[in-house]
């Protein structure tokens, strides 16, 4: 394994754990979710660049498109809930009572 694919499979298992491990807010959540989505990015773009092919080029444009897109519905749903609950906190939220 090359030191670059450590560092990249490495940000994505340290995005991974925070996410499974540390969920007391949902803001800690949406920030482990959009940092294992830029190393994707980040290795995807490299992946692309390595194969020197155009065929692969607009792949980590539409990863980041929907990364984007992921990251706006998150913020949208934390002030949802910020809102109606008054805090961010994963305990409080119960899927029974919304």
């Amino acid at each position: 394994m090359t030191p670059v694919h450590f560092t990249f499979s490495s940000a994505f298992m340290l995005g991974l754990m925070g996410l499974a491990f540390h969920r007391t807010h949902l803001l800690s959540a949406l920030l482990c979710l959009e940092g294992m989505m830029l190393s994707l990015f980040i290795a995807l773009a490299l992946w692309a660049m390595q194969f020197e092919s155009t065929m692969f080029s607009a792949a980590p444009m539409l990863l980041l498109a929907f990364s984007a897109c992921e990251a706006s519905a998150g913020l949208a749903l934390l002030v949802a809930t910020a809102r109606t609950h008054g805090t961010d906190r994963l305990q409080n939220l119960n899927l029974l009572q919304c």
